[in-house]
Protein backbone atom coordinates (compact mmCIF):
# COMPACT_ATOMS: atom_id res chain seq x y z
CA UNK A 1 0.00 0.00 0.00
CA UNK A 2 1.42 3.65 -0.54
CA UNK A 3 1.19 6.62 1.37
CA UNK A 4 -1.59 7.79 3.53
CA UNK A 5 -4.28 9.91 1.90
CA UNK A 6 -3.28 13.86 2.74
CA UNK A 7 -5.14 14.33 5.94
CA UNK A 8 -8.76 16.07 5.20
CA UNK A 9 -10.00 19.65 7.01
CA UNK A 10 -12.13 17.36 9.83
CA UNK A 11 -9.47 14.68 10.15
CA UNK A 12 -6.94 17.69 10.78
CA UNK A 13 -9.20 19.76 13.53
CA UNK A 14 -9.61 17.01 15.66
CA UNK A 15 -6.15 15.87 15.32
CA UNK A 16 -4.77 19.49 16.00
CA UNK A 17 -8.22 19.84 18.66
CA UNK A 18 -6.30 16.98 21.14
CA UNK A 19 -3.01 18.23 20.86
CA UNK A 20 -4.49 21.72 21.96
CA UNK A 21 -6.12 20.10 25.12
CA UNK A 22 -2.52 18.71 25.88
CA UNK A 23 0.04 20.06 28.72
CA UNK A 24 0.82 24.49 28.20
CA UNK A 25 4.00 23.12 26.46
CA UNK A 26 4.49 24.35 23.19
CA UNK A 27 3.85 21.42 20.69
CA UNK A 28 0.62 21.61 22.20
CA UNK A 29 -0.77 24.97 22.08
CA UNK A 30 0.46 25.74 18.19
CA UNK A 31 -0.77 22.84 15.56
CA UNK A 32 -4.63 24.36 15.27
CA UNK A 33 -2.85 26.70 12.69
CA UNK A 34 -2.21 24.00 10.60
CA UNK A 35 -6.03 23.56 10.05
CA UNK A 36 -6.38 26.27 7.49
CA UNK A 37 -3.23 24.98 5.73
CA UNK A 38 -5.25 21.44 4.91
CA UNK A 39 -8.78 23.65 3.80
CA UNK A 40 -10.19 24.21 7.00
CA UNK A 41 -11.62 27.61 8.63
CA UNK A 42 -9.04 30.04 8.14
CA UNK A 43 -7.63 31.53 11.61
CA UNK A 44 -7.02 35.25 11.42
CA UNK A 45 -3.37 35.98 11.60
CA UNK A 46 -2.18 35.51 15.46
CA UNK A 47 -5.22 36.82 17.35
CA UNK A 48 -6.84 33.45 18.03
CA UNK A 49 -5.74 31.11 20.81
CA UNK A 50 -4.66 28.37 21.87
CA UNK A 51 -1.22 30.25 21.45
CA UNK A 52 0.78 30.41 24.28
CA UNK A 53 1.88 34.77 25.06
CA UNK A 54 4.92 33.77 23.51
CA UNK A 55 3.99 32.52 20.82
CA UNK A 56 1.40 35.02 20.23
CA UNK A 57 4.20 37.73 20.63
CA UNK A 58 6.70 35.99 17.94
CA UNK A 59 3.65 35.81 15.52
CA UNK A 60 2.93 39.38 15.71
CA UNK A 61 6.52 40.42 15.43
CA UNK A 62 6.64 38.25 12.31
CA UNK A 63 3.35 37.95 10.51
CA UNK A 64 4.96 36.54 7.51
CA UNK A 65 5.76 33.21 9.22
CA UNK A 66 2.40 32.43 9.97
CA UNK A 67 2.08 30.43 6.38
CA UNK A 68 5.24 29.01 7.10
CA UNK A 69 4.19 28.04 10.83
CA UNK A 70 0.68 26.76 9.45
CA UNK A 71 2.36 24.50 6.70
CA UNK A 72 4.61 23.04 9.75
CA UNK A 73 2.14 22.22 11.41
CA UNK A 74 -0.14 20.54 8.63
CA UNK A 75 3.81 18.48 7.52
CA UNK A 76 4.05 17.35 11.05
CA UNK A 77 0.74 15.74 11.31
CA UNK A 78 0.10 14.61 7.83
CA UNK A 79 3.26 12.35 8.62
CA UNK A 80 2.45 11.27 11.85
CA UNK A 81 -0.26 9.87 10.36
CA UNK A 82 1.54 8.59 7.24
CA UNK A 83 4.07 6.91 9.75
CA UNK A 84 1.58 5.54 11.96
CA UNK A 85 -1.17 4.55 9.38
CA UNK A 86 -0.98 0.49 9.66
CA UNK A 87 -0.36 0.76 13.10
CA UNK A 88 -2.86 0.29 16.31
CA UNK A 89 -1.94 3.89 17.14
CA UNK A 90 -2.43 5.60 13.55
CA UNK A 91 -2.32 9.55 14.92
CA UNK A 92 -5.89 9.60 14.76
CA UNK A 93 -7.10 10.64 17.96
CA UNK A 94 -10.55 11.69 18.66
CA UNK A 95 -11.77 15.13 19.75
CA UNK A 96 -13.80 13.61 23.09
CA UNK A 97 -10.17 13.08 25.22
CA UNK A 98 -9.71 15.34 27.62
CA UNK A 99 -6.19 13.34 27.55
CA UNK A 100 -4.15 12.55 24.95
CA UNK A 101 -0.83 11.48 23.42
CA UNK A 102 0.94 15.03 24.43
CA UNK A 103 0.10 14.22 28.14
CA UNK A 104 1.03 11.15 28.28
CA UNK A 105 5.13 11.11 28.40
CA UNK A 106 4.60 7.83 26.07
CA UNK A 107 6.42 7.21 22.76
CA UNK A 108 4.08 8.46 20.45
CA UNK A 109 4.62 11.67 22.35
CA UNK A 110 8.17 11.79 21.82
CA UNK A 111 7.50 11.61 17.99
CA UNK A 112 4.67 13.99 17.87
CA UNK A 113 7.08 16.33 19.47
CA UNK A 114 9.86 15.52 17.16
CA UNK A 115 8.25 15.62 13.78
CA UNK A 116 5.74 18.92 14.35
CA UNK A 117 9.26 20.41 15.24
CA UNK A 118 10.44 19.27 12.23
CA UNK A 119 7.85 20.35 10.22
CA UNK A 120 7.97 23.76 11.36
CA UNK A 121 12.22 23.82 10.53
CA UNK A 122 11.12 22.80 6.87
CA UNK A 123 8.79 24.66 6.36
CA UNK A 124 10.28 28.06 7.53
CA UNK A 125 13.31 26.89 5.63
CA UNK A 126 11.45 26.34 2.59
CA UNK A 127 9.65 29.85 3.22
CA UNK A 128 13.44 31.41 2.94
CA UNK A 129 14.97 29.95 0.51
CA UNK A 130 11.80 30.82 -1.66
CA UNK A 131 12.46 34.11 -0.81
CA UNK A 132 9.55 34.69 1.08
CA UNK A 133 11.30 36.70 3.92
CA UNK A 134 13.02 39.31 4.53
CA UNK A 135 15.46 38.50 7.38
CA UNK A 136 16.45 35.23 5.76
CA UNK A 137 16.99 34.08 2.27
CA UNK A 138 20.18 30.89 0.95
CA UNK A 139 22.41 30.23 3.31
CA UNK A 140 24.99 32.76 1.70
CA UNK A 141 28.18 30.92 4.12
CA UNK A 142 28.25 28.96 1.11
CA UNK A 143 28.30 31.34 -1.76
CA UNK A 144 32.49 31.08 -1.88
CA UNK A 145 34.56 28.07 -1.76
CA UNK A 146 34.46 24.67 -3.04
CA UNK A 147 37.18 22.24 -4.93
CA UNK A 148 38.72 23.42 -7.86
CA UNK A 149 40.48 20.86 -8.49
CA UNK A 150 37.94 18.25 -7.98
CA UNK A 151 36.03 20.69 -10.55
CA UNK A 152 32.91 22.02 -8.57
CA UNK A 153 32.26 25.07 -6.58
CA UNK A 154 29.19 26.05 -3.97
CA UNK A 155 26.40 27.89 -5.65
CA UNK A 156 23.27 27.80 -6.29
CA UNK A 157 20.71 28.39 -3.52
CA UNK A 158 21.35 26.29 -0.06
CA UNK A 159 18.75 25.80 1.99
CA UNK A 160 19.34 28.20 5.29
CA UNK A 161 18.81 25.17 7.91
CA UNK A 162 20.11 28.03 10.81
CA UNK A 163 17.57 30.38 10.55
CA UNK A 164 15.16 27.30 10.48
CA UNK A 165 16.25 25.97 13.58
CA UNK A 166 16.71 29.39 15.66
CA UNK A 167 13.24 30.36 14.58
CA UNK A 168 12.18 26.53 15.79
CA UNK A 169 13.68 27.09 19.28
CA UNK A 170 12.52 30.08 19.86
CA UNK A 171 8.95 29.45 19.07
CA UNK A 172 8.70 25.80 20.52
CA UNK A 173 10.58 25.62 23.22
CA UNK A 174 9.89 26.84 26.68
CA UNK A 175 13.13 26.78 29.42
CA UNK A 176 13.05 24.47 32.17
CA UNK A 177 13.49 25.84 35.20
CA UNK A 178 13.04 25.52 39.11
CA UNK A 179 11.70 21.70 38.47
CA UNK A 180 15.42 19.91 39.39
CA UNK A 181 14.49 16.27 41.44
CA UNK A 182 10.84 17.03 40.97
CA UNK A 183 8.31 14.15 40.05
CA UNK A 184 7.19 15.16 36.29
CA UNK A 185 9.67 17.20 35.99
CA UNK A 186 11.39 14.62 33.21
CA UNK A 187 8.58 15.01 31.11
CA UNK A 188 9.19 19.08 30.79
CA UNK A 189 12.95 18.31 29.97
CA UNK A 190 12.16 14.76 27.76
CA UNK A 191 9.45 17.26 25.11
CA UNK A 192 12.32 19.76 24.83
CA UNK A 193 14.78 17.24 23.58
CA UNK A 194 11.98 15.68 21.38
CA UNK A 195 11.80 19.26 20.32
CA UNK A 196 15.69 19.18 19.67
CA UNK A 197 15.61 15.75 18.12
CA UNK A 198 13.33 16.79 15.31
CA UNK A 199 15.49 19.95 14.26
CA UNK A 200 18.68 17.13 14.31
CA UNK A 201 16.87 14.89 11.93
CA UNK A 202 16.55 17.88 9.49
CA UNK A 203 20.09 18.89 10.25
CA UNK A 204 21.45 15.39 9.66
CA UNK A 205 19.46 14.63 6.48
CA UNK A 206 20.85 17.27 4.33
CA UNK A 207 22.08 16.16 0.92
CA UNK A 208 24.21 18.08 -1.62
CA UNK A 209 22.62 18.98 -5.76
CA UNK A 210 24.64 19.51 -8.07
CA UNK A 211 24.36 20.64 -11.53
CA UNK A 212 26.73 19.66 -14.64
CA UNK A 213 28.83 22.80 -16.66
CA UNK A 214 30.20 22.20 -19.58
CA UNK A 215 30.62 21.34 -23.62
CA UNK A 216 28.46 18.47 -24.74
CA UNK A 217 27.60 18.09 -21.31
CA UNK A 218 30.82 17.10 -20.36
CA UNK A 219 30.04 18.09 -16.46
CA UNK A 220 33.74 19.93 -16.64
CA UNK A 221 32.53 22.08 -13.45
CA UNK A 222 29.57 21.69 -11.40
CA UNK A 223 28.08 23.87 -9.22
CA UNK A 224 26.56 22.57 -6.13
CA UNK A 225 24.45 23.37 -3.11
CA UNK A 226 22.41 21.73 0.21
CA UNK A 227 19.21 21.22 0.51
CA UNK A 228 17.05 19.37 2.73
CA UNK A 229 15.62 15.89 2.60
CA UNK A 230 12.12 15.38 1.43
CA UNK A 231 9.71 15.95 4.74
CA UNK A 232 8.67 11.79 3.62
CA UNK A 233 12.09 11.01 4.53
CA UNK A 234 12.75 12.97 7.17
CA UNK A 235 9.42 11.09 8.81
CA UNK A 236 11.21 7.85 7.95
CA UNK A 237 13.93 8.94 10.04
CA UNK A 238 12.22 9.75 12.99
CA UNK A 239 10.25 6.68 12.58
CA UNK A 240 12.68 4.82 13.05
CA UNK A 241 14.30 6.97 16.29
CA UNK A 242 10.63 6.20 17.55
CA UNK A 243 11.01 2.55 17.26
CA UNK A 244 14.37 2.24 19.00
CA UNK A 245 13.41 5.09 21.42
CA UNK A 246 14.55 5.19 25.55
CA UNK A 247 12.68 5.36 28.45
CA UNK A 248 14.31 8.35 31.00
CA UNK A 249 13.47 8.85 34.87
CA UNK A 250 10.96 11.04 35.44
CA UNK A 251 12.60 12.78 38.19
CA UNK A 252 15.16 15.09 36.24
CA UNK A 253 18.52 15.82 37.74
CA UNK A 254 21.36 17.71 36.30
CA UNK A 255 20.80 15.93 33.34
CA UNK A 256 18.38 13.66 31.29
CA UNK A 257 19.23 9.92 32.68
CA UNK A 258 18.19 6.61 31.22
CA UNK A 259 15.63 4.96 33.44
CA UNK A 260 17.67 1.58 33.41
CA UNK A 261 20.14 1.75 36.04
CA UNK A 262 22.42 -0.54 34.11
CA UNK A 263 22.51 1.62 31.02
CA UNK A 264 23.29 4.78 32.23
CA UNK A 265 26.70 5.10 31.10
CA UNK A 266 25.58 4.70 27.65
CA UNK A 267 25.27 8.67 26.18
CA UNK A 268 22.12 9.96 25.12
CA UNK A 269 22.45 11.32 21.69
CA UNK A 270 20.98 14.61 20.43
CA UNK A 271 18.74 12.66 18.07
CA UNK A 272 17.41 10.32 20.33
CA UNK A 273 13.71 10.29 20.82
CA UNK A 274 13.06 9.77 24.79
CA UNK A 275 9.50 8.83 26.32
CA UNK A 276 8.92 8.52 30.47
CA UNK A 277 5.98 6.09 30.65
CA UNK A 278 4.99 3.17 28.61
CA UNK A 279 2.53 3.45 26.33
CA UNK A 280 -1.17 2.29 27.10
CA UNK A 281 -2.78 -0.55 24.90
CA UNK A 282 -4.05 0.43 21.95
CA UNK A 283 -6.22 -2.20 21.33
CA UNK A 284 -9.58 -1.25 22.80
CA UNK A 285 -11.22 2.17 23.14
CA UNK A 286 -10.66 4.31 25.89
CA UNK A 287 -12.35 7.58 25.98
CA UNK A 288 -10.97 8.80 28.85
CA UNK A 289 -6.86 8.37 27.61
CA UNK A 290 -7.86 9.50 24.20
CA UNK A 291 -7.57 5.98 22.37
CA UNK A 292 -10.43 5.30 19.52
CA UNK A 293 -8.77 1.08 20.07
CA UNK A 294 -9.02 -1.05 16.79
CA UNK A 295 -12.06 -2.18 15.98
CA UNK A 296 -13.17 -1.54 12.35
CA UNK A 297 -9.92 -1.23 11.23
CA UNK A 298 -9.07 -2.47 8.43
CA UNK A 299 -6.16 -4.90 8.46
CA UNK A 300 -4.48 -7.38 5.75
CA UNK A 301 -5.24 -10.75 6.44
CA UNK A 302 -1.63 -11.94 4.58
CA UNK A 303 0.31 -9.64 6.59
CA UNK A 304 3.12 -10.38 9.25
CA UNK A 305 3.36 -6.84 9.83
CA UNK A 306 1.74 -4.00 12.14
CA UNK A 307 -1.07 -4.02 9.33
CA UNK A 308 -1.74 -7.72 9.50
CA UNK A 309 -5.19 -8.85 11.08
CA UNK A 310 -3.41 -11.02 14.17
CA UNK A 311 -1.48 -7.90 15.45
CA UNK A 312 -3.94 -4.88 14.38
CA UNK A 313 -6.69 -6.97 15.52
CA UNK A 314 -4.85 -8.12 18.89
CA UNK A 315 -5.84 -10.98 18.41
CA UNK A 316 -9.82 -10.67 18.60
CA UNK A 317 -10.32 -11.88 14.96
CA UNK A 318 -11.62 -10.15 12.13
CA UNK A 319 -14.59 -10.26 9.68
CA UNK A 320 -14.42 -10.65 6.11
CA UNK A 321 -16.77 -8.80 3.56
CA UNK A 322 -17.29 -8.82 -0.09
CA UNK A 323 -17.21 -5.27 -1.70
CA UNK A 324 -18.23 -4.49 -5.43
CA UNK A 325 -16.08 -1.94 -7.52
CA UNK A 326 -17.58 -0.97 -10.99
CA UNK A 327 -15.02 0.84 -13.01
CA UNK A 328 -14.84 1.52 -17.01
CA UNK A 329 -12.42 -0.18 -18.48
CA UNK A 330 -10.86 -1.30 -22.15
CA UNK A 331 -11.83 2.28 -23.14
CA UNK A 332 -11.10 2.40 -26.99
CA UNK A 333 -11.94 5.87 -29.12
CA UNK A 334 -13.91 5.47 -31.77
CA UNK A 335 -14.17 7.66 -34.82
CA UNK A 336 -15.53 10.37 -34.79
CA UNK A 337 -15.68 11.14 -32.17
CA UNK A 338 -16.42 9.39 -28.79
CA UNK A 339 -14.86 6.92 -26.53
CA UNK A 340 -16.19 3.61 -25.86
CA UNK A 341 -16.07 1.84 -22.85
CA UNK A 342 -16.26 -1.53 -21.25
CA UNK A 343 -18.44 -2.11 -17.89
CA UNK A 344 -16.07 -3.85 -15.63
CA UNK A 345 -16.45 -5.68 -12.05
CA UNK A 346 -14.43 -6.75 -9.60
CA UNK A 347 -14.87 -8.27 -6.41
CA UNK A 348 -12.80 -7.55 -3.32
CA UNK A 349 -12.38 -9.31 0.32
CA UNK A 350 -12.62 -6.68 2.99
CA UNK A 351 -11.15 -7.77 6.37
CA UNK A 352 -11.77 -5.38 9.49
CA UNK A 353 -10.92 -6.16 13.13
CA UNK A 354 -14.10 -7.49 15.38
Amino acid sequence: MGRGAPLGPRLLLRAALLLALGPAAAAGTWTWLGIAAAGGPEKPGCASPPLSRRQQELCEQKPELVPAIREGARLGLQECRSQFRHERWDCRPPPAARRGPLSSGTKETAFIYAVTSAGLVHSVTRSCSAGNMTECSCDMNLRHGGSASEGWHWGGCSDDIHYGMSFSRRFLDVPVKNVTGKSGSGLAAMNLHNNEAGRQAVAKLMSVDCRCHGVSGSCAVKTCWKTMSSFEKIGRFLKDKYENSIQISDRLKRKLRRKEKSQRKIPIRKEDLLYVNKSPNYCVEDQKLGIPGTQGRECNRTSDGPDGCNLLCCGRGYNTHVVRHVERCECKFVWCCYVRCRRCETMTDVHTCK
